[in-house]
């Protein structure tokens, strides 16, 4: 897929540097409307997360996932449950089953990959029928690229007005899911206005995004201002978490956590033990939202483990301690 990734990046602006546009004097002659719909009564509120990686490049290790990665830490910088990554390939029957299940199962729900213009770009195709929807050419979309997307050299001669295969390859990339019972706006949303890519959303919850890294992290984070309202915590103050490094193996400080977990999960804080091989000392974890309750805990756990507080893991590491491997 890395070749026709590289064939919607070159449809789409850079964040930075000049961009060959003649038409436009500013990005801001293209309105980029709000995503209030987004936010409206009939948005349901986000709790948890689902990733959906589609591309055979992947599962094949011609190209390594990041996209995930990334979702990971967005999510609990929102404090929203990533809940489950999937890698699937670019096989219809594979995405319409992932993408019903993972739609009905969380509130959020990312796709990657699979939206460019060859023959295997199968992902708007195959999520519109996982939802009996058509595609639909969306005409501001096209529009947008018409204004942003900057001509390859290769094709000196090619018309925006002239049916041609390029035309019909370019037109793939916006031909959307489209469902008649709800509005427009909320099917494809805008969320950067010097960008034509929208964000395609299916069946209220499946946000259908590029697979290129650069594009899917300005998208993703572009849109972030506009899931917040919907947050369990809508002042976006996210997930917390905190590490207390230790010397003990996790065998010596297992029935400490077990108990402290007992105790710390029911209130929605969960503990986390991470053994680093090689190296000299372990991490424990507190994770959750409820960051004076975890802060009050910090005494205990630091006493349970005979740890210390720290910002990183490898914060107390000694130079040499590549050096030696401790059981666990």
């Amino acid at each position: 897929m890395l070749s026709r990734l590289n064939l919607v990046a070159r449809h789409v602006p850079r964040p930075l540097g000049p961009r060959p546009v003649p038409a436009l004097s500013t990005p801001s002659l293209i309105p980029c409307p709000g995503l209030s719909t987004m936010t409206s009564a009939h948005a349901k509120p986000i709790h948890t997360a689902a990733c959906l990686i589609i591309g055979d490049e992947v599962l094949g290790g011609k190209t390594i996932d990041t996209n995930s990665p990334f979702l990971a830490k967005f999510c609990f910088s929102l404090g929203i449950q990533l809940k489950r990554v999937e890698v699937i390939p670019d096989d219809e029957e594979d995405i319409i089953e992932a993408v019903r299940r993972m739609s009905a199962r969380y509130d959020f729900v990312v796709t990657s990959g699979g939206i460019g213009p060859t023959h295997d770009d199968i992902t708007y195709q195959s999520i519109a029928k996982a939802f009996g929807l058509k595609l639909k050419l969306h005409q501001k979309a096209f529009e947008r690229m018409k204004l942003l997307s900057r001509p390859h050299p290769m094709q000196p001669n090619f018309d925006w007005e002239t049916p041609s295969p390029g035309l019909t390859a370019k037109l793939r990339m916006v031909e959307l899911p489209y469902d008649e019972t709800i509005p427009l706006e909320q099917q494809a949303v805008f969320v950067a206005e010097d960008m034509w890519v929208p964000i395609s959303v299916a069946n209220g919850n499946v946000h259908i995004l590029p697979g290129v890294p650069r594009l899917f992290e300005r998208l993703l984070e572009h849109l972030k201002p506009h899931l917040i309202p919907r947050l369990t915590d809508p002042e976006g103050k996210g997930t917390f978490r905190f590490l207390i490094s230790t010397p003990l193996p996790e065998s010596a400080v297992a029935p400490f956590l077990t108990e402290l977990a007992a105790k710390a999960e029911p209130l929605g804080v969960k503990v986390g033990s991470y053994p680093r091989w090689g190296k000299k000392r372990n991490t424990v974890t507190l994770v959750g939202a409820n960051k004076a309750f975890m802060e009050s805990l910090i005494p205990e756990v630091e006493a349970g483990v005979q740890g210390t507080l720290v910002a990183h893991e490898d914060e107390l590491d000694p130079a040499s301690d590549s050096e030696h491997v401790y059981s666990q």
